[in-house]
């Protein structure tokens, strides 16, 4: 049995190729041939609102990343495919995540389904960002391809708008192993050059408007949370107006509250924020799933999640973490309670049962059986 998966892959960054290279390797580590068919040109530089694509560490080991693909020139899509159809696969993977992809992958999958079964996973339907004419290029993704995986119910929702097809599954988004082993608290700490005694709680990854980041600074000026000496570590890129961000911070004064590394953070350092972290907050506005909530489990971490997308479905309230409101004080009320309960070690305990639901060998069963399902 063979597949190629066509979406991004090292050396792109982020949290797809992240995605993309851990479930071809999970493919590999259970006797299937997987490889990548990934991009020389993801984003034209204008569209693309950090500061590189390229993640500099080093390549994922005994993984095939073929960039064949540029997302705004035809001429590299028929190459694609004929690349793809020489290797005979079973069936391919085509990763969807925003309506710009859409002319791209749309265009290889419908040359593709012509010879072989194209399913795709797609982590987003409806994009978080709206813009005109997205519902167009949505519908001609969809209608390109054969078959549907969706990480969240609440993708499979948005998918039913576009497609009455009745071949899609839903499997939940498995846990990132990929960064390392846990380390202790007090390692953690001291590789950030953090305080061992101290409070921290973590939001991590890319900064946009729709995780809510201003929500939680927010909260971060609640008397109460500037009594219990919380500090919020703030670590990841911004892709948006940080100034937007600077004024709420200068309008609470909170700038002693905060450290923030605002970078990508580099895929070796990431256990260390995780791990040094007492619990990991995303205040969404909206979303579907969630890498960061499956690197918080890999690392044991209690998690704070709004109650928002596919996001109550992964992190039980109460049991694991909170699931609070999309409101600072509601945000504020959890922080609260997590630290005057003394929650952490309940909650740390909870993530490691908890997450026996999405191993990387289950997921990729469960894609195995639905492909062979739909063939």
């Amino acid at each position: 049995m063979k597949n190629i998966i066509v979406g991004p892959g090292h050396p792109l960054r982020g949290g797809i190729a992240n995605f993309n290279e851990s479930l071809c390797d999970s493919f590999l580590t259970e006797g299937i041939d997987s490889e990548i068919v990934s991009f020389s040109l993801q984003y034209p530089s204008i569209f693309f609102p950090g500061k590189t694509q390229l993640d500099p560490g080093k390549p994922p080991k005994n993984i095939k990343i073929t960039p064949l693909i540029n997302s705004v020139n035809p001429l590299s899509w028929r190459k694609a495919v004929t690349y793809i159809k020489s290797q005979n696969p079973d069936y391919v993977i085509v990763r969807f995540w925003m309506p710009f992809m859409a002319p791209c992958l749309g265009w290889i999958a419908r040359k593709l389904r012509k010879h072989t079964v194209v399913i795709a996973i797609v982590d987003n339907i409806i994009p978080h960002e709206t813009k005109m004419g997205d519902s167009a290029l949505i519908s001609y993704f969809v209608n390109s391809c054969d078959a549907f995986i969706a990480m969240s119910q609440s993708v499979l929702d948005d998918l039913g708008v576009f497609t009455k097809s009745a071949k899609y599954k839903f499997l939940p988004h498995p846990i990132y192993d990929i960064f390392g082993d846990k380390v202790s608290k007090s390692e953690a700490r001291v590789f950030l050059d953090l305080k061992n005694d101290a409070r921290y709680i973590l939001f991590f990854g890319f900064i946009r408007k729709y995780k809510g980041l201003d929500l939680l600074l927010n909260a971060m000026a609640d008397a109460r949370i500037r009594e219990m000496n919380i500090v919020l570590i703030i670590a990841g890129e911004f892709y948006g107006n940080q100034a937007y961000y600077n004024e709420i911070i200068s309008r609470h004064k909170l700038e002693n509250q905060l450290i923030v590394k605002s970078h990508y953070i580099p895929s070796e350092e990431v256990k260390y924020y995780f791990c040094a972290a007492d619990m990991v907050v995303q205040p969404y506005k909206t979303a579907t799933q969630s890498g960061i909530t499956q690197i918080a489990y890999n690392f044991e971490r209690p998690m704070l999640v709004t109650n928002t997308g596919g996001l109550a479905e992964i992190v039980p309230h109460d049991k694991v973490g909170y699931v609070t409101e999309i409101d600072a004080t509601a945000i504020a009320d959890a922080i609260v309670d997590f630290y005057s309960n003394s929650r952490e070690a309940e909650f740390s305990s909870n993530t490691i049962e908890e997450k026996k639901r999405f191993s990387w060998e289950a997921f990729v069963n469960g894609v195995q059986e639905f492909a062979s399902a739909v063939s």
